[in-house]
């Protein structure tokens, strides 16, 4: 049970992880959106960095599941470059068919079209 608890541990960390670098991201993305024309939205950094920061938790999520189904007995340092980039690459692309079967969420805004 103790191994299945490190392994929820880890995941949940990417996963903050990510949201914490996406959200950045999308809060200079927002604010760079105020400074546009007079019609934007003067909280587009707090949206862009909330709806970048719930994406890149589920991205970094998934990402961290792909590898911990497909290597979970080796350690990054064990891994080659290419499987490595492989496997983040599929899980993204899981990522991607996970938003648009379900939807991909609120599409009345842009942010919720771009984090999506």
């Amino acid at each position: 049970m103790k191994k299945w608890l490190k392994r929820i541990r880890g995941v949940l960390g990417t996963g903050l992880i990510w949201a914490a670098a996406w959200a950045g991201v999308g809060a200079i993305l927002g604010l760079l959106e105020v400074l546009g024309p007079p019609f934007m939205d003067p909280l587009g950094g707090l949206v862009g960095a909330v709806s970048f920061g719930v994406a890149g938790f589920i991205a970094g999520a998934s990402f961290s599941m792909v590898l911990g189904i497909t290597e979970g007995r080796r350690r990054f340092d064990e891994m080659s470059l290419p499987r490595f980039v492989f496997w983040g690459a599929l899980g993204g692309l899981l990522l991607s068919m996970l938003f648009s079967l379900g939807g991909g969420g609120s599409h009345s805004s842009r942010w919720g079209r771009i984090a999506s």
